[in-house]
């Protein structure tokens, strides 16, 4: 499952327990009629992905839901869901680090010779 939005909110990666835990929570507000403000969060080594991201920027995630069920000390059941999230793309075009740019960013190659012989297979 895919959401997409624009980055509202990105949170500091915090650790939880002796196991040392880790959760980073982002929220993403969707373009539609009725915008929603959706609270996705990135766990253990998923953290990471939102270093490379920031607020306004627009992007895809691929989330998962995800859904637990509590009983109460005094016996009584509630639910939760939350959204976690396990790859995030950026849509607006721009490079992240580390990528190449855009093909429009490059000088025309002007020595280019159709004779030249490569070693490539097509």
């Amino acid at each position: 499952m895919e959401v997409q939005g624009t980055i509202k909110k990105i949170d500091e990666t915090k650790t939880y327990g002796n196991n040392g835990f880790r959760k980073r929570e982002v929220v993403v507000t969707t373009q539609e009629q009725y915008p929603q403000h959706l609270l996705i969060e990135f766990i253990q080594d998923k953290c990471d992905l939102l270093n490379n991201f920031q607020v306004g920027q627009p992007v895809k995630i691929g989330v998962n839901l995800r859904g637990r069920e509590w009983v109460s000390p005094q016996g009584e059941t509630k639910y939760f869901n939350s959204i976690q999230g396990w790859r995030i793309e950026d849509l607006g075009g721009s490079a992240p680090q580390g990528d190449v740019p855009p093909v429009d960013q490059f000088e025309p190659a002007n020595d280019f010779n159709d004779d030249d012989n490569d070693d490539l297979p097509f």
